[in-house]
């Protein structure tokens, strides 16, 4: 549930479709907000029940939801496909997505759709993705603002490193110089049986016609695409490494052995925090999700576009004992699709104080997607949430320490985020 959403039932090659939500009566050409769901490029669908667009489109946007390859599928690259053409492709989820834009482009208009005013938005992978497209030449021009939700700082999988993993996998599959003929004829249902080291979370590869530069690179060159961003991410996303295996204590433990003198600096950056497994996990969670919007804010700085940060931390009222450390990885998308009576298990007990925030919330997702542009830096809902622009580094606090509120604050982690920004690109990895 915190990767995918929800049971995607059956797995298929035959996945591309999309999913429209549009106004019945509509009087003007409408926002238009595209999907990309998260599941760490491994599982996920457009279709799941937090995703339904129906609250969005009552607010007057029209939502679009996509379905892309995912695993192998999604992302593979092997010597026996580069020779095939002078554009290398290893992106091929990519592809599905700026296909679904592209689709949208056509055909949104029929909908009552603003061609012109598309928003990209996506959570875990599906903002990762968001990410690589606003660094893809191949999506410029699709797609007009950003939201990003838990996007993660892993960096690509280098082209050299993906043609290896490539070839180990042909010869585990028996396929020791394969050809690309022998490659296609491979099932699909191959790839859903594999184990470790096999089937493993992918990650964009950089250096293909799709991705030429490490989208990473990118920001830090702050050469993205020049459009409005909302980024922000969840006070508990340590909550989703334990999936990958990741021992948010061992970290810790490991920085004490090999990097004291840094570890003390950690603890300087975190007072307060006590026993290695709450350190762990908030030094993960800022390492990993958190810096990413400062990095994506000073991108945005440098080339003048507005960049709205927020901080998820908002529980819903019953769930404050089982989310004992704040809102998870994932936690925020049933308040931005106003979906709580929809998402397993809250729907079971959410409560009035519950919906009136996910409605709140759901609001100023709307509002940025109809109004945010160069010149309107400013969101309207219940406080003023205006752009970090010119310097200024501002932040929404989206739920007060698990309870209803907002708040704007300003240098929100300044220090920490400034550090883990120089160090991030050497620590953060899933090898």
């Amino acid at each position: 549930r915190e990767l995918g959403g929800g049971d995607p039932g059956n797995f298929s090659e035959d996945c591309l479709y999309l999913n429209v939500w549009a106004p019945a009566v509509r009087h003007e050409p409408l926002p238009v907000m595209v999907w990309l769901h998260g599941g760490g490029y491994t599982i996920g669908a457009g279709s799941l029940p937090p995703y339904d667009g129906q609250a969005l489109a009552k607010r007057g946007a029209i939502v679009v939801t996509v379905n892309y390859r995912l695993g192998h599928l999604g992302f593979f690259a092997h010597p026996a496909l580069e020779g095939e053409g002078a554009e290398c492709i290893h992106n091929f989820a990519l592809l599905d997505q700026i296909a679904a834009l592209r689709w949208v482009q056509d055909n949104i208009a029929a909908f009552g759709g603003d061609t012109q005013n598309v928003t990209l938005f996506g959570e875990s992978a599906g903002a990762r993705s968001v990410l690589s497209l606003m660094a893809s030449p191949l999506a410029k021009g699709l797609f007009h603002k950003a939201i990003i939700q838990s996007g993660y700082t892993l960096p690509d999988t280098p082209r050299e490193v993906a043609l290896k993993k490539g070839v180990a996998l042909a010869e585990h599959l028996g396929l020791a110089h394969a050809t690309a003929e022998q490659l296609r004829a491979l099932p699909a249902e191959t790839f859903w049986s594999l184990d470790a080291p096999f089937k493993i979370a992918p990650t964009p590869i950089s250096g293909d016609v799709v991705l030429p530069h490490p989208m990473l690179e990118t920001f830090f060159a702050a050469k993205q695409h020049p459009i409005p961003v909302m980024i922000g991410s969840n006070s508990d996303e340590a909550s989703v490494l334990a999936v990958f295996g990741v021992d948010i204590a061992g970290q810790i433990q490991k920085m004490r052995r090999e990097r004291r003198v840094g570890l003390g600096l950690i603890r300087l950056l975190y007072p307060g925090v006590k026993g290695d497994e709450a350190l762990g996990r908030q030094v993960c969670r800022d390492m990993v999700f958190t810096t990413l919007g400062y990095v994506v804010m000073q991108a945005q700085q440098r080339i003048g576009e507005p960049c709205w940060r927020y901080w998820f931390d908002y529980v819903a009222e019953a769930e404050h004992n089982t989310y004992a450390n704040g809102a998870c990885h994932g936690n925020e998308i049933p308040y931005v699709f106003d979906t709580l009576t929809r998402a397993e298990p809250t729907c079971h007990y959410v409560n009035e104080n519950d919906l009136a925030f996910a409605s709140q919330v759901a609001d100023y997702w709307v509002n940025f997607a109809r109004h945010a542009s160069r010149t309107r830096d400013v969101l309207h809902g219940p406080v003023r949430w205006p752009a970090s622009i010119r310097g200024r580094d501002r932040l929404l606090r989206i739920g007060l320490n698990k309870l209803a509120g907002f708040k704007v604050e300003n240098r929100f982690m300044r220090a920490r985020l400034a550090l883990f920004k120089r160090v991030m690109k050497h620590h953060v990895s899933l090898e």
